[in-house]
């Protein structure tokens, strides 16, 4: 997500302030429960930052939420949109064409996401470790993906190709070659 990019932040912001709320929660007792700053979180709640997807995640197990409850616009309702409808973009690169959106979660042993992602040529996006016990499969549905693993080096993706890894770790996803790259993000927990 980019700061730009409005109506993504506003609806986070505001279905994070809504949860808080709800579970009668401070700003500093989440900004305890989850380790994101407070500072953060204010900014968060006024549309006025971004965070990364680990981030989104630790608020959402710190209010005992899901990070579909925070990103999905609240319509004032508790129900969700089925999965299939769910198309919500959870992060922008600096090329307006990169795009990560979340697609689809269901239930697992906390939640299962999965994230139609796209990056024009040249960009990458660095994610932060995910807690331990989380795994990423990757698709490649067009182009190519360098996926870079920690301390494991880096593995080329093409079309049609498939991986799955620990994500309890530093990686990043850059596309390759001279066209955008089009993958889906399974993540488990």
């Amino acid at each position: 997500m980019q700061p730009g990019d409005t109506s993504v932040l506003t609806h986070l912001g505001d279905s994070l302030r809504r949860l808080r709320r709800d579970r009668s929660m401070s700003q500093e007792a989440l900004a305890n429960a989850s380790g994101i700053s407070r500072r953060t979180i204010i900014n968060l709640e006024a549309g006025e930052t971004n965070v990364s997807l680990v981030a989104l995640d630790r608020l959402a197990g710190a209010l005992g939420a899901t990070f579909t409850d925070l990103v999905v616009a609240h319509t004032g309702s508790e129900e969700h949109a089925a999965p299939a409808e769910l198309d919500v973009a959870v992060w922008r690169g600096t090329d307006t064409t990169s795009i990560g959106r979340l697609v689809g979660a269901v239930a697992a042993r906390s939640e299962v996401q999965v994230l139609s992602w796209r990056l024009a040529p040249g960009e990458c996006y660095d994610a932060d470790p995910d807690p331990a016990g989380w795994h990423e499969i990757v698709v490649v549905v067009a182009g190519a993906v360098r996926l870079r693993l920690g301390a494991g080096g880096a593995v080329l993706l093409r079309q049609g190709d498939h991986t799955v890894f620990s994500s309890a770790q530093p990686y990043s996803y850059e596309a390759d070659g001279t066209l955008a790259a089009s993958f889906l993000r399974i993540v488990t927990s």
